[in-house]
């Protein structure tokens, strides 16, 4: 990510020191993660202390400072999709892309990451995949589902 995006990102809101995580938020949407040029840029232009910053940066969980996939993967191990088979539909995915929960592929494809719900039990298992949601998942239909992001 270049300086001159980060710049747009914070002139968009009025280089406000008050817009701190919403300028975060915009960078790692787009680069998929902070990297510490980005977080020195962003320290100067809004005037805040990089240790706020990267305080800010590791106390909320959507924030990574270090590289995601394009695609981030969330699999519900939650009691109801536990029940209903989500530790099979992991094992696919970990089969499939060659990684396990906290950990991104080489080519920088694909995140996963387990969580303990994602507020739609009654489609467990459930699969998220940047934001979409795939319930009622199978090992079988979770290859299918991953095909199709490749």
């Amino acid at each position: 990510m270049d300086i001159e995006r980060i710049d747009q990102i914070i002139d968009g809101h009025q280089s406000e020191a008050s817009s701190l995580i919403q300028v975060l938020l915009e960078i790692q949407s787009e680069n998929h993660w902070l990297p510490k040029e980005a977080l020195l840029r962003v320290s100067e232009r809004l005037q805040v202390p990089l240790t706020r910053i990267q305080h800010v940066a590791t106390f909320y969980k959507a924030f990574s400072l270090v590289p995601k996939g394009q695609h981030e993967i969330h699999i519900c191990m939650g009691t109801a999709c536990h029940v209903r088979g989500a530790t099979r539909v992991l094992d696919t995915v970990q089969d499939l892309t060659g990684i396990g929960p906290g950990e991104t592929d080489l080519d920088l494809k694909f995140s996963l990451e387990t969580v303990n719900c994602l507020g739609c039990c009654a489609l467990g298992p459930v699969m998220e995949i940047d934001g979409k949601t795939h319930g009622k998942m199978a090992p079988g239909e979770t290859a299918d589902v991953l095909k199709s992001y490749e």
